[in-house]
């Protein structure tokens, strides 16, 4: 496919989404949402690729949504706007492959929510992230969402409360990234992390990817009850019984996804 705010690269095993909007700081208008979902689901779809890279041109990761489009419209129309947002960031977390995130400048707002939706993240020394909208009297109420859940009830209060600027050291303190690393190293960095999740089997990947998200809204009893069924009907896939057999053989596997 052909996009607009877009420019995806394919490396099979991996594939590289690039937003690219950077006269806009990479904002998320209805555009890059709508092409930006539609991407996620397209490699959702395609058993070759097995790890995505997120990134961004410019100085800026994202500066959340284009408030271009937000002013004097209807509430049909904002509707439609965080409906759009909330399908971009569900397809992120539904695909079988996991995203990585390779943040180099600002992420704010909806951009936050975006990082916070990946499940892998890697950013550069000099980016940061906020949820500012409370300064200009729209909370950041939707990135809340993906933002409590990857660091916690208190912290996400402050940024959203106060609008106050995290800065990536901060950031890797308090879940919200994995790892940071010089501007020069980000790329090469987030290309090692798709490689290694790439070796995996993918049927197994793709398997645990979805008992993470599902478990994470259950108590512990029903997250062990479901965890138990998941891990044992993946024991006797032919990609579990391989790489045990494997293991024991002394030997490296050969994953066939299934």
């Amino acid at each position: 496919m052909e996009y607009q705010t877009l420019l995806v690269k394919r490396t099979d095993p991996i594939t590289t989404i690039t937003l690219n909007r950077p006269e806009k700081r990479n904002a998320l208008s209805v555009e890059l949402m709508t092409e930006l979902r539609d991407c996620f689901q397209e490699v959702g779809r395609d058993k070759y690729i097995r790890a995505v890279i997120l990134t961004a041109t410019g100085k800026a990761f994202s500066a959340g949504h284009d408030l271009s489009e937000m002013t004097g419209q209807t509430i049909e129309h904002y509707r439609n706007v965080f409906d759009l947002c909330t399908q971009l960031m569900t397809a992120i977390q539904s695909i079988p492959q996991p995203v990585i995130a390779a943040v180099q400048g600002i992420a704010t707002a909806a951009g936050c929510q975006l990082v916070a939706s990946c499940d892998l993240v890697v950013a550069a020394q000099k980016a940061s992230f906020s949820t500012p909208g409370v300064k200009i009297g729209l909370f950041c109420t939707t990135p809340m969402v993906a933002l409590t859940r990857a660091i916690g009830q208190k912290r996400a209060m402050q940024m959203l409360l106060t609008g106050c600027v995290v800065k990536a050291p901060t950031a890797a303190e308090w879940g919200l990234v994995n790892h940071v690393v010089p501007p020069n190293e980000l790329a090469d960095f987030a290309k090692m992390l798709a490689e290694q999740v790439a070796n995996a089997s993918s049927l197994t990947v793709s398997v645990g990817k979805q008992a993470f998200y599902k478990q994470m809204d259950m108590d512990q009893a029903a997250a062990y009850e479901y965890a138990k069924e998941v891990m044992a009907t993946n024991a006797m896939a032919a990609d579990a019984q391989e790489g045990m057999t494997a293991f024991l053989e002394k030997r490296d596997p050969c994953w066939k996804g299934c």
